[in-house]
């Protein structure tokens, strides 16, 4: 690879990623079942990499795949200590951290406290709607495989997404306005039109 296609903005990019997934690793390796863990960064993994890769597809499968790389260090090391590339309902969690990057393109056109915020509760919503079902119909599911059993999976999730949404509106904030700050001192980091 030349200099000349050598693009800083995306390396830049993967690198605030890759940041948050270790940030998210430290924090549910140190308290795996608190509320610590749930005042996650990945929420706004998922919109930062959405709204800020221009190729669609690295939109998507950045923040994806480096949500499954940090589940499968997660597997070993603090859930089941083994190897474990995936669990059961992973398919529901991807498929909604995926969906918030999509989502966040189009919200977030530009890096404003109002987009950001409307991105964080529309990013809240797809996680608790879009996950849920991946509690629910599990094997081993404590809750009845009935609409009743379904509704009362949302509700016993409400705490989480709370701190889900913090967390994506705090990590969110500081990833974009920490962004914003660089592409405007470094204007190798802005899109090239």
């Amino acid at each position: 690879m030349s200099l000349k296609q050598f693009n800083p903005r995306n390396a830049v990019l993967l690198v605030f990623i890759v940041l948050v997934a270790l940030l998210r690793i430290f924090l549910t390796s140190e308290a795996p079942m608190s509320a610590l863990s749930t005042f996650t960064p990945l929420g706004a993994m998922a919109l930062f990499g959405g709204a800020y890769f221009n190729n669609r597809i690295k939109s998507v499968l950045f923040p994806v795949l480096t949500l499954w790389v940090s589940d499968i260090i997660l597997n070993r090391f603090v859930y089941y200590n083994e190897w474990r590339f995936f669990y059961e309902g992973f398919y529901w969690t991807y498929g909604s951290y995926a969906l918030m990057a999509i989502a966040s393109k189009y919200i977030i056109r530009r890096a404003t406290v109002g987009n950001i915020i409307i991105a964080s509760v529309a990013a809240t919503l797809i996680h608790w709607i879009g996950t849920s079902p991946g509690c629910f119909m599990i094997e081993n599911s404590m809750y009845p495989k009935t609409w009743a059993g379904y509704f009362t999976s949302l509700v016993a999730a409400i705490p989480y997404e709370r701190n889900f949404l913090v967390g994506t509106l705090a990590y969110g904030g500081l990833m974009f306005t920490t962004f914003e700050w660089l592409q405007r001192r470094y204007h190798s980091l802005k899109l090239a039109h």
